[in-house]
């Protein structure tokens, strides 16, 4: 497998607004954890996150991956991401972040994609409350809590 054709296909389906080809590189079973919406499982529902959730309150989408690191089972990409928002709070500035892309691979497609972002500066470039940043920052720590490789460190 060419994960970096698999990475170009990626990042150029959710530029290109199109969520049937982005939810064709995953398996039928595929899962894809987002950072900011949760999980979404199987093909449709992972189109719809490109198609409606993730174009709800953005547009103009840049999705770089960089050094990809792959053993043909798990694929780690560091990315650069970014958007222009359209949440009134926001005024239509461009904001973006860096994260680490992980992804369980079977027979060519993705079976889980899961990020580590560090999103405090697109928070800040959105405009977002401190109250409201520091909600979904407590999100994001539960949801690592729950995390089956968090267990020794509770």
């Amino acid at each position: 497998m060419d994960v970096t054709e698999l990475l170009k296909r990626f990042c150029s389906a959710v530029e290109r607004r199109d969520g049937r080809a982005f939810a064709a590189l995953f398996a039928e079973d595929g899962v894809y954890h987002d950072v900011f919406y949760g999980d979404f499982r199987g093909r449709e529902k992972i189109a719809e996150m490109i198609d409606d959730w993730f174009y709800r309150t953005a547009k103009d989408f840049r999705w770089d991956m960089h050094r990809p690191l792959s053993d043909g089972r798990t694929l780690y990409a560091y990315y650069t991401f970014s958007y222009v928002s359209t949440l009134p709070e926001a005024q239509g500035r461009r904001v973006g972040f860096e994260g680490v892309s992980m992804m369980g691979l079977r027979d060519g497609l993705i079976t889980e994609y899961r990020e580590v972002a560090n999103v405090g500066p697109a928070f800040v470039a959105l405009g977002f409350a401190p109250e409201r940043t520091a909600k979904i920052l407590a999100k994001e720590g539960a949801h690592l809590r729950e995390r089956p490789e968090f267990v020794r460190h509770k």
